[in-house]
């Protein structure tokens, strides 16, 4: 009658070992740690460089207690665990003089971090411990101002460009056409032209507003500003592409699970939970990063004054990936904001390495007309970072390339290829930022944090497994190993979905513990129940889950449409809170029905002539 198949005593085992093992690893705590990343886009970091960190650190006698190259996508990462924090500021400080020899242009970041100190054999089973949040680990939080009017103004220098390509193919006379603050301005030679360059701009450009700004000197203006949808949808996209920014500059850091997100029509908020070095993350967070297309001057004039170490007026000065210098013309023809996406491929007809990129439909445009008017020139691809330029790219235009997709071939690998892409996809932000708020968490805190959590669950644990023992005797006993299995399965799950626990995490938790136990309470009174009525034992300990079984879940189920709400319409911690909450529903209704239900089964189940059972004092009615 209370009996378990066997299959279902192995299901409990394996879930209890899986609990014990995916929850050790938050035991072990955490390494100091020091991490390598490139500090520019165009440095890479793979095997060679960890090699040379072993080397630096071998050379003054300084041994890591593990120092491994990880490769997450395109973005490779050097980190080296010590000790203790002594030895890892002096690694730091010797990794980065040997590294970056000119600090004022260094090509790698040194930043502190911590590093799990789980053993070797868990991490490779993929035991590892849960993320910890700012307000538990400690770390650093940053409030970034954008500035809108930056991105409103280099959308207007586009709109103008555009503008010019307009009216130059509907072949308009137009005197001049600039930027002039928040606004396009364009002069006509008479009111006639104005008014036939207005019905062609209204056109083609459907997001703008055209109205004539009267005459002076002869000249005809007729100004041009963006609608207020427009406008809305230029700062949208403006802080969408600086958030996804700043997530690849993240990864230097190497921070686990940190929080990026808007506040507001025009600020981001960046918690960096775990980060030491403070000053490294707000060089990293505050670089400004642009994205340029512009033509490359290769006439005989260029090169001459080139070896000669002179800039002729009108072009500037780069050098490429390898170092080459090249003179490109001042003038922008796209910016990264007209690019929509870009993957590494192969050229359909020679199987090169190739990058290839999806343009706007202003981009597309623009593009057409510059390969039209340039075949046989060279196009780069300048990316600015931390106020310098270098050239990602410099292809020949080979013919004129209509329509969106643009193929750029050369001599490059695949690696190349891949970096290439990664560099233009994410390298650029839409909008210049400043860091307006900063605070910072210091892991004494944190760690007081974690000891008040952790000691008020333990207390509330204790104090819910004694009365549950005094109260129900050995089923008591039974329910407290229930109620354990049932923590040792949620922080299991928490560490499998590498879930970044918070104190409103540590809340929910508490909470399990006292929603858990209800269960079995309604199981255990449900069993006096069925004694009280006069049910044998055996038959007492079945009806008494079977009946209770209803009751439990839609209990549990009303919980979880809660929390399921929680996780659908909350924010922040409200949604850290919901997730545990969701995941401790569901282990508690497991470890009661099916956890305690083997406990119970394998004590008395054996039993065929059992008597009574230890369930603590059953109350009978008085009979008049």
């Amino acid at each position: 009658m209370n009996r378990y198949p066997l299959w279902k005593y192995l299901t409990v085992a394996v879930a209890l070992i899986i609990g014990i093992l995916y929850t050790l690893p938050n035991f072990f705590g955490e390494s100091p740690a020091v991490q390598v990343a490139g500090a520019k886009s165009s440095v890479k970091i793979d095997n060679s460089v960890l090699s040379r960190v072993e080397d630096i650190l071998k050379s003054a006698n300084i041994t890591p207690t593990g120092a491994y190259f990880e490769q997450n996508g395109p973005v490779g990462t050097v980190r080296a665990r010590f000790d203790s924090p002594d030895v890892q500021l002096k690694a730091k400080d010797l990794i980065e003089k040997t590294l970056n020899p000119n600090p004022a242009d260094a090509d790698y970041t040194v930043a502190l971090n911590l590093l799990p100190a789980s053993p070797a054999w868990l991490t490779a089973i993929g035991a590892n411990p849960m993320y910890l949040g700012l307000d538990l680990r400690g770390g650093v939080h940053f409030l970034l101002q954008v500035d809108m009017r930056g991105a409103l103004t280099g959308r207007y220098d586009s709109l103008a460009n555009d503008a010019r390509n307009t009216l130059r193919e509907a072949k308009l006379k137009v005197s001049g056409i600039d930027r002039s603050d928040l606004s396009i301005v364009s002069t006509f030679e008479s009111a006639d032209d104005r008014s036939a360059a207005a019905t062609e701009l209204r056109r083609t450009m459907p997001d703008m507003v055209f109205t004539n700004s009267g005459e002076s000197g002869g000249k005809f203006a007729l100004a041009g500003k963006l609608t207020e949808a427009a406008v809305t949808q230029v700062q949208t996209n403006a802080l969408k592409q600086n958030i996804t920014t700043l997530h690849n500059r993240i990864n230097e850091l190497g921070v686990a699970e940190p929080v990026i997100q808007q506040q507001g029509t025009d600020r981001i908020v960046v918690q960096l939970p775990g980060v030491q070095d403070v000053a490294k993350a707000k060089e990293i967070l505050g670089r400004t990063a642009t994205l340029e297309i512009r033509m490359v001057d290769d006439s005989p004039t260029a090169i001459a004054a080139l070896n000669a170490g002179t800039v002729p007026f009108g072009l500037e000065r780069y050098t490429d990936r390898d170092g080459r210098p090249l003179l490109l013309r001042r003038q922008v023809i796209l910016t990264g904001e007209n690019l929509q996406d870009a993957q590494p491929g192969r050229d359909h007809q020679t199987q090169q390495p190739s990058v290839n990129l999806t343009l706007d439909s202003k981009g597309a445009r623009i593009f057409r007309d510059v390969t039209r008017n340039n075949i046989n020139k060279r196009m780069a691809i300048v990316l600015f970072e931390q106020g310098k330029g270098q050239v990602v790219t410099a292809p020949v235009i080979r013919s004129e390339i209509p329509g969106g997709q643009v193929q750029i071939t050369g001599s490059m690998s695949a690696q190349e290829a891949a970096d290439t892409s990664l560099l233009l996809r994410a390298g650029a932000l839409a909008a210049p930022m400043e860091i307006i708020e900063e605070r910072t968490i210091g892991p004494s805190l944190g760690a007081d944090n974690i000891a008040k959590g952790f000691n008020s669950t333990l207390y509330g644990f204790i104090a819910i497994a004694l009365f549950i023992i005094v109260y129900y005797r050995l089923f008591g006993v039974f329910s407290t190993l229930g109620l354990a299995f049932n923590v040792l399965l949620l922080l299991a799950v928490l560490s499998m979905l590498q879930a970044t626990l918070t104190l409103p995490g540590i809340a929910a938790i508490a909470l399990t513990l006292g929603m858990a136990i209800d269960s079995n309470v309604l199981i255990n009174e449900r069993i006096r129940e069925e004694l009280r009525a006069g049910a044998p034992p055996q038959q007492a300990i079945q009806l008494g889950f079977e009946r209770a079984w209803g009751t439990i879940l839609d209990s549990n189920l009303t919980t979880l449409i809660v929390g399921l709400s929680l996780l659908a319409f909350g924010t922040g911690p409200v949604r850290g809170f919901a997730v545990v909450h969701c995941i401790g529903i569901l282990t508690s209704m497991f470890s009661s029905i099916v956890g305690v239900r083997a406990l119970v089964n394998l004590w008395y189940g054996r039993k065929r002539k059992l008597q009574s059972i230890s369930i603590g004092q059953i109350w009978k009615p008085k009979q008049d």
